[in-house]
């Protein structure tokens, strides 16, 4: 089930530097993005830094809800903005999400018997990190030091 964590970022990847270059972002999906990255990011840093029990699934389920709503939140903006092939990248992303979490879950749950597993669940959690700083500075601060593009 890992090959979910290489799909969501493969459409994401496209979604960044395939329609996002393509067209004017606007400053409301300038800061949008990031955001959502990082309501992503929260639920899968508590897989790496918690244990599983009762009170860390409680937060990791409020995180991925939070996050799974979070990211529709500018569709109805998107409508005048993007292409349909970014509405349908967008629409690959919303199913892929909470599918992303219960694969993160049941990884956490089993990481002593899913090493390789818990491995890439790592990996997926400092990608999106990365990713978060990376719309950040692109997208927000490059502008500011007189590099935009």
């Amino acid at each position: 089930m890992t090959w979910v964590f290489a799909l969501q970022a493969v459409l994401m990847l496209v979604d960044e530097f395939v329609c996002h270059y393509r067209r004017e972002v606007p400053k409301w999906e300038r800061v949008g993005h990031p955001v959502d990255t990082l309501t992503v990011f929260l639920p899968l840093a508590v897989t790496i830094f918690f244990a599983p029990n009762a009170n860390t699934e409680i937060v990791f389920i409020a995180l991925s809800v939070f996050s799974c709503v979070c990211i529709t939140k500018d569709e109805w903006i998107h409508a005048r903005h993007c292409s349909g092939f970014e509405h349908w990248l967008h629409a690959m992303l919303f199913v892929l999400h909470p599918v992303l979490f219960f694969v993160a879950y049941r990884i956490w749950h089993d990481a002593d018997a899913n090493a390789f597993g818990a491995i890439l669940l790592k990996g997926q959690t400092v990608a999106v990190f990365i990713f978060f700083f990376y719309q950040v500075w692109f997208w927000n601060l490059r502008g500011v030091y007189g590099r935009s593009k």
